[in-house]
């Protein structure tokens, strides 16, 4: 019975993918999955890559982000970073790691030498079924982000970052409005309607 169950899931999975606009586009187009157009549609709005930006992609895989950083940066250094493997992409270079352990951390900043321009993240909690439990998690780690950037971006940097719209929501926006001079919500039009899942565009350090 659970095997049925689960595979009525997966076929309307399956169906549902196939009448995403943004999925469909995502192959035509080579992009490895379908939320390379949430940042194409967040750097169309506010301009934070360019062809000299030092960039580092957390929660990369499977690598739809980085692909559109890349086509976009020539210059400066890409670092995509996840837990999960990725296959390689000219021009980026790849460590799989723990975002959340302190040696990462570390290498990370090893890697640039200096302050960068962008931090993107589109990490997420593996799902649990508790959608409660499942945005808790998230902005957890969108919390860590928050903190981490502040130590390895240039003062005019930007970070994007994924946030999901749960009873947290308030003190993730807390915290981030203590550590930046500018800060946007954005849902991207290619992000699904029910999914709780919105963008945190943040602009300029604040001065501690």
């Amino acid at each position: 019975m659970k095997k049925t169950k689960r595979s009525k899931k997966s076929r309307s999975w399956v169906i549902k993918q196939h009448r995403d606009q943004f999925f469909k586009k995502s192959k035509v187009l080579g992009y490895r999955s379908r939320s390379a157009f949430k940042l194409i549609e967040l750097n169309n709005k506010f301009r934070f890559i360019n062809p000299n930006s030092n960039l580092l992609d957390i929660g990369s895989t499977p690598g739809g982000w980085a692909q559109v950083a890349k086509a976009i940066i020539k210059h400066g250094k890409i670092l995509a970073i996840d837990i999960k493997p990725m296959e390689s992409i000219n021009g980026v270079v790849f460590s799989q790691c723990d975002f959340m352990e302190s040696d990462t951390k570390d290498k990370i900043l090893r890697f640039f030498e200096g302050k960068i321009d962008v931090v993107i993240s589109d990490m997420a909690a593996d799902t649990t079924g508790n959608k409660n439990l499942d945005c808790i998690r998230t902005n957890l780690l969108c919390s860590d982000v928050i903190d981490f950037s502040t130590k390895i971006l240039k003062p005019a940097g930007t970070l994007i970052a994924k946030v999901f719209m749960g009873e947290d929501f308030l003190q993730v926006k807390k915290i981030v409005e203590k550590k930046f001079k500018k800060i946007d919500f954005f849902k991207p039009e290619s992000s699904r309607n029910e999914s709780k899942e919105t963008y945190l565009h943040c602009k300029s350090l604040k001065t501690l």
